[in-house]
């Protein structure tokens, strides 16, 4: 039987190109055409919101294409299979939505369409990406993978935003359609590139029978300490998720911000996040530790330290104008950035567990479970605001409580992430009998 060298960090950097490109795409989706909708064709921003959240909710097939992937022991073909139909759903989604000024119902259903093949092609390609790259990184470089390849995506979709925005430009419909047009293009021809021959030639070993696919799902299920991580992945990221969407609503309603003061808030976030994932990249590279989940530790400082940031916004929303806000949100930013990484990289650490071949599932739920947080965390925090706002007729205190709310959240799921090694080597026992069951 041959074994495959691991990825050297230039083969790293090209699976994080994939991230980037990826990135840029939904990029296209969840951001620049949520704006031309409600602004140039005036529809309310339940329309955006709604197909955003329709595409998270398909990628809770995200098992599916990790087992097909699984079962034809090669992800190359899945991931540029599956970045062919997000581009398809990108082009589509943007097409149709130069057609809004017609009749409704016809657009309307070319959206969910669209959005329905970006899923399928996140899903597809993203958990296929992950296994690989669970599969082909040497143990201890994972938590500097994970680091690295996230940040390789942030910044795909920085300058993808950048770059379109400046080319939409006098804005005109046949403008954007060639500006998606070019940013597809240019992901597509990056992700083809960035994987050819990465992944080698079939291995010589025999290839083992899979499990059907419900077999499979339930004998992963049925491990413990894959259960307790999916939960924690739920938990977790629908606390980081609540506040997307009322962060910036926060800044003007309660401290009184411009568009552009609330802007460059959002800005000094995101510098946190990447600050906290590279902490983590080099941290958890030199002290990770020796046994069980070595990245635990720095999920749960990650967890707790977005606990203390989000309770510190709601004593914010209390004490009003003089709050240093802006250290606030970059505290909360660099706390996101070490759990969210962090807890990618036990992913990649945890996707081999009981044998070889079913990374993919594995990557597959977790990556569902994270969906499903996010379809539900963005919609429940702007929702939960609104009706607050509404019954306590004042902006301050509904703010408060979510985002009070969100810290709890925090809190629980630093509890379950402590759990996690417990659960792992405590049960042998349990690891035999998946072993068994997913062969």
């Amino acid at each position: 039987m041959t074994t495959q060298a691991p990825l050297s960090w230039p083969g790293i950097a090209r699976l994080g190109l994939v991230q980037s490109a990826l990135g840029a795409i939904v990029m296209l989706a969840s951001s620049l055409l949520n704006r031309i909708m409600v602004v140039e064709y005036a529809m309310a921003a339940a329309l955006p919101a709604g197909l955003v959240a329709f595409h998270y909710g398909v990628q809770l097939s995200r098992p599916k294409w990790g087992h097909g992937s699984d079962e034809g022991w090669r992800r190359t073909p899945w991931i540029i299979g599956g970045m062919a139909v997000l581009g398809g759903g990108g082009i589509l989604a943007t097409f149709a939505t130069t057609l809004l000024a017609g009749p409704f119902w016809p657009v309307f259903a070319a959206l969910v369409l669209a959005y329905a093949m970006i899923g399928i092609g996140v899903g597809a390609a993203g958990t296929s990406l992950l296994a690989l790259l669970a599969t082909r990184t040497a143990e201890a470089r994972r938590p500097a993978a994970a680091s690295l390849t996230w940040i390789m995506m942030i910044v795909g979709i920085v300058i993808s935003a950048g770059t379109a925005g400046a080319l939409l430009d006098p804005f005109s419909p046949q403008r954007l359609i060639a500006v998606a047009a070019g940013v597809v293009a240019v992901a597509f021809c990056v992700t083809c590139l960035a994987v050819w021959g990465i992944e080698g030639g079939p291995q010589s070993e025999a290839k083992r029978e899979a499990a059907p696919f419900g077999e499979a799902l339930k004998g992963i299920w049925g491990d413990p300490l894959t259960r307790l991580f999916s939960i924690f992945v739920f938990f977790s990221m629908l606390a980081y998720s609540m506040q997307d969407l009322i962060l910036e609503p926060f800044a003007g309603l309660v401290f009184g911000m411009t568009p552009g003061q609330s802007t460059s808030l959002s800005g000094v976030q995101h510098q946190g996040v990447l600050a906290g994932m590279i902490l983590v990249g080099v941290g958890g590279h030199a002290f990770g530790g020796r046994a069980g989940m070595k990245l635990k530790r720095w999920i749960v400082a990650g967890c707790l330290a977005s606990a203390v940031a989000l309770a510190s916004l709601a004593l914010a929303a209390r004490a009003g104008p003089g709050w240093p806000l802006a250290i606030n949100v970059a505290l909360l930013g660099f706390a996101n950035g070490m759990f969210a990484v962090a807890a990618i990289g036990s992913m990649l650490e945890l996707a081999g567990r009981g044998g070889p071949g079913h990374e993919g599932i594995r990557m597959g739920l977790w990556g569902a479970s994270q969906a499903a947080a996010f379809g539900i965390g963005g919609f429940a925090g702007a929702f939960a605001v609104d009706r607050l706002r509404a019954t306590l007729r004042a902006d301050a205190p509904a703010f408060e409580l979510v985002f009070a709310a969100e810290a709890v959240l925090f809190l629980l799921a630093a509890i379950i992430a402590f759990r996690l090694n417990d659960r792992m080597e405590s049960n042998p026992a349990g690891r035999r009998n998946l072993e068994e069951a997913v062969a």
